[in-house]
């Protein structure tokens, strides 16, 4: 009698639970412990810390308080520890776009949740872990839940003990071992981490500033020119908005435009190109074609005038429609209202994917563009730190400055203005363009 063959079910995987809190209605310091699992004697800090910091930020302000340097990967857990299947995973932005793990498929960016719904009532606990390969973990209790000021900064330490181990020893956790790599594990400076809180990464966050440059600037701080972008979103701190009714006239190309098509749009050729007239008419404002050679009667020869009016379209503010460019309804709204130009056209510089190229070199563009009223761009600190981050064309050349030109947002920068857009001024940034790009970097 042969045998018989049986099939073992295995059960799916339960889904991980949802231990996420409510946010607070209101904004409160939370006083929390935060200790170094296994260390003896133990190394903890105390932290008074805003409840509604993001965990992106909680993690630096960890980083900034144990003396590391942000240079592996992390994650938050509620309920147990960062790979326990019970576990709320809270994930950095690596773990989000890559999912190595199958468990990692339920955790949430840590930069979408904030701390006060991990930590609601004092006892509560939250799981920090650092660098996969030593293994830093971290227990945060949240101990008092204290008034917040309105000016009351994201972090502060107020009291620890001893030295946390240094990047990449190999999870040293004892008093003699670590005396092998520290000159005095018992030093703790809590003045200095105090002083770290100030660093540029927390003051632009404070500012509100996009995210995504602050992180730029935070992963190039020691790279060649990192001193110089650094300055340069610095800048972006505590300025106030332009008025717009001061740079009207530097907008006077991107009117023209939306002048032009609000009574039944501006018609194309059969080829998708302004007629002739149009050509003509629109050579006189747009700023780039103020030293174009040739007869400007047709667009596909005349080419910064061509870019100009892709830019519009992909500013969101005219459509192609039946052969002719009409307003779209961001146009409409625009073409009356020049703050809402404004508006519209600083919330479309930026691309929306973060790792692009695009995205990447337009920030860098626009972080430099607004500390340089007045003052050409640095193409050569751009195209450095670009090759920093790791970008090269295909044949392994370093990125050029041809590539920065052919940005949508180049464009832009030079062509808002009141002064004619010559080959010689082409890289000089007006006050109104540098206010553009200020505010599109505010991250309101």
């Amino acid at each position: 009698m042969s045998e018989r063959p049986y099939l073992r079910l295995v059960p799916e995987p339960l889904p991980r639970p949802d231990l996420r809190r409510a946010r607070r209605r209101d904004v409160v310091v939370y006083r929390v412990r935060a200790h170094l699992d296994d260390s003896d004697p133990t190394i903890w800090r105390r932290l008074d810390l805003r409840s509604n910091l993001t965990l992106d930020l909680v993690h630096q302000v960890l980083q900034v308080a144990f003396d590391w340097t942000d240079s592996h990967l992390h994650r938050f857990s509620l309920g147990g520890g960062a790979f326990d299947h019970n576990s709320q995973l809270f994930l950095c932005p690596y773990d989000v776009d890559n999912k190595e793990w199958p468990e990692d498929d339920d955790g949430l960016p840590a930069a979408e949740t904030r701390l006060d719904e991990t930590l609601s009532e004092p006892g509560d606990v939250l799981h920090y872990l650092y660098d996969y390969g030593d293994n830093w973990e971290l227990t945060l209790r949240l101990e008092d839940i204290l008034p917040a000021e309105s000016d009351c900064s994201a972090a502060v330490v107020v009291d620890g003990e001893r030295a946390a181990p240094p990047e990449d020893c190999g999870h040293l956790v004892d008093a003699e071992s670590l005396s092998e790599v520290l000159s005095d594990p018992a030093l703790f400076e809590p003045e200095r981490v105090n002083k770290g809180f100030g660093d540029a990464y927390f003051v632009l966050r404070e500012a509100g500033i996009d995210t995504r440059l602050v992180d730029l600037v935070h992963r190039l701080t020691y790279a060649q020119y990192g001193e110089d972008l650094t300055k340069a979103a610095l800048t972006l701190a505590g300025t106030r908005p332009l008025d717009t009714a001061a740079v009207a006239d530097n907008l006077r190309a991107y009117q023209w435009f939306l002048d032009r098509a609000k009574d039944g749009g501006i018609p194309l050729t059969n080829a998708g190109y302004l007629k002739p007239a149009e050509v003509e008419e629109a050579s006189k404002v747009v700023p780039a074609m103020d030293d174009w050679i040739g007869k400007h009667n047709r667009e596909a020869q005349c080419y910064p005038l061509l870019r100009f009016r892709e830019g519009v379209q992909s500013l969101g503010l005219l459509r192609k429609h039946k052969g002719r460019l009409l307003l779209t309804k961001a146009g409409v709204v625009a073409q009356r209202d020049t703050d809402r130009l404004w508006e519209q056209m600083a919330g479309r510089l930026i691309p929306k994917s973060d790792e692009t190229f695009d995205a990447q070199a337009t920030m860098l563009m626009l972080a430099f563009a607004a500390a340089s009223a007045g003052s050409e761009l640095p193409f050569d600190k751009m195209t450095a730190l670009l090759t920093e981050l790791g970008w090269r064309y295909t044949d392994g050349r370093s990125i050029s400055q041809s590539s920065l030109r052919q940005l949508p947002v180049y464009d832009v920068l030079i062509n808002v203005t009141d002064q004619p857009a010559t080959q010689a001024q082409r890289t000089i940034i007006s006050p109104a363009a540098a206010a553009l790009a200020r505010r599109a970097l505010s991250g309101n």
